[in-house]
């Protein structure tokens, strides 16, 4: 395991880069001590703040505290994780928010995952101290538990913290990442991309701190949620068509025998079919299963496609570590 001396010595190679990566809006209060518990952690890399419309001071006090100061103008935060993954070109990138809940202190430990089990994303699980009841509040923590359950389900996979936006990644990962998002649901779709193309990664907890008063959270929780259970959603129907469209199919064909199940045994009985309108409800609601069915079959040959493409994009960089 690599302790800070020999993180560091890894770090000055000339051929070495490191970028951390902090999205910002109006977060003039925490803004300066993010820059500079990462500057004290990791004085090797280039810590670069990009401004999301900020109508306080947030610029400036990352510019006095020596950050890389750039702007991005679209609202949201996927928007400004798409802008900073085009524009940094670094060899380990560390994302993190600007509010200072984040641990810096444990950034070393992230890259020496990353670098020791050559994986292409860590992920800071969130972990609040026993004292600090407000740090994660119940209401955030109850909606990450539900969508991590979602993508569990959709996805099988094991999650400790899907929602976390304290990630450390590899060149190759932030290269080839399609970054469709465009706000508080990029780290569904970061988790996703990781699940459809089996990337290797890890959670590591970390501590999870509360905002400093007068710092107000941009995440609005049932807003938010409802965004990013649709993105999950759409994700699913991407990355697994056939097993979207079959579920409905089996749903809609269930549906169509239920219907169709009382004229049947009419019919066997009488030899009578006295019931027209629910014999055309039944017989076109099946209809809409089996094109469900086809389209599932169909879709699932293009997301191959799309995915084999992902890959061959993904293995076109070569990390460095």
């Amino acid at each position: 395991m690599f302790n800070n001396q020999s993180l560091s010595s890894i770090m000055t190679r000339t051929d070495y880069r490191l970028a951390v990566l902090v999205p910002c809006r109006n977060e003039g209060l925490t803004i300066a001590q993010v820059v500079k518990r990462f500057q004290a952690t990791l004085p090797e890399a280039e810590i670069h703040v990009y401004d999301n419309r900020s109508t306080d001071d947030t610029v400036a006090q990352a510019e006095a505290a020596g950050a890389i100061v750039r702007y991005e103008p679209q609202p949201g935060k996927g928007n400004v994780v798409r802008r900073m993954f085009a524009d940094i070109d670094a060899d380990i990138y560390v994302l993190v928010d600007g509010d200072n809940t984040y641990e810096a202190e444990a950034i070393p430990e992230l890259i020496n995952k990353l670098l020791t089990y050559n994986l292409d994303m860590v992920v800071g699980a969130r972990r609040s101290a026993a004292e600090d009841k407000q740090a994660y509040r119940l209401g955030h923590r109850s909606g990450n538990l539900f969508l991590k359950g979602v993508v569990q389900f959709l996805f099988s996979a094991d999650l400790k913290d899907m929602l976390s936006g304290y990630r450390v990644f590899s060149r190759r990962f932030v290269k080839s990442f399609p970054a469709l998002s465009s706000g508080f649901e990029i780290e569904t779709e970061l988790t996703v991309h990781t699940l459809e193309l089996k990337l290797p990664f890890m959670e590591e907890y970390t501590l999870y701190g509360s905002r400093p008063p007068g710092s107000e959270s941009k995440l609005k929780t049932f807003t938010d949620g409802w965004r990013v259970l649709g993105t999950a959603i759409l994700l699913f129907k991407e990355v697994r068509p056939f097993l979207f469209f079959g579920i409905i199919s089996v749903l809609l064909g269930l549906i169509a025998l239920i219907l169709s199940l009382p004229v049947l045994i009419t019919y066997f009985n009488t030899g009578l079919v006295p019931r027209f309108p629910t014999v055309i409800l039944a017989a076109s609601i099946m209809l809409l299963a089996f094109l469900s069915f086809t389209c599932g079959l169909i879709l699932d040959s293009v997301a191959r496609g799309r995915r084999e493409l992902k890959r061959m994009t993904y293995l076109s960089y070569i990390n460095k570590n």
